[in-house]
């Protein structure tokens, strides 16, 4: 699997998913749209971990730095 994320995204991805676990701890989301965000922001970790974005594959995008 080729790594196909940059710094600057993974630390985005990880600041939108801290962001979202905040909303919920603090309570304010709840219910069904808290549970689809925690997902999502499972995903983001996830995704930020491995450097690998499977949405990003198929249409060829890479947000790392090309090597020299």
């Amino acid at each position: 699997m080729k790594t196909n994320i940059g710094s600057a995204d993974k630390v985005i991805r990880v600041i939108i998913a801290v962001v979202i676990f905040a909303l919920y701890l603090t309570n304010f989301i709840s219910g069904i749209l808290a549970i689809c965000l925690l997902i999502l922001a499972a995903i983001l970790i996830l995704t930020s971990f491995i450097s690998f974005c499977p949405l990003y594959f198929p249409f060829g995008i890479s947000t790392k730095k090309k090597e020299k």
